[in-house]
């Protein structure tokens, strides 16, 4: 069962470049908005900072538009850099 209430924990999932930079695929982070985890990341893995002003970023699969959006615990945000190829 997931932790459905504000400031629970969130599965983040890192890929490519913000992977690399991150030093992990997967960590997890307690919050209440997609704003206070990209902060706790940057604090986390300075290397991110270069990287996420280009990522997009999934909230259970839906782009998230507005950083002030709300994470709820049980929640997974994907943070996807730009990938090149075809």
């Amino acid at each position: 069962m997931s932790d459905t209430t504000p400031t629970g924990q969130l599965t983040v999932r890192f890929w490519a470049a913000a992977q690399e930079a991150a030093g992990t695929h997967t960590e997890t982070y307690a919050a209440a908005s997609v704003r206070d985890i990209v902060t706790d990341a940057s604090g986390r893995h300075p290397a991110l900072i270069a990287v996420l002003p280009r990522c997009s970023l999934l909230l259970d699969g839906v782009r998230v538009g507005d950083l002030d959006t709300q994470v709820l615990g049980g929640q997974v945000l994907e943070v996807l850099p730009p990938f090149a190829g075809g």
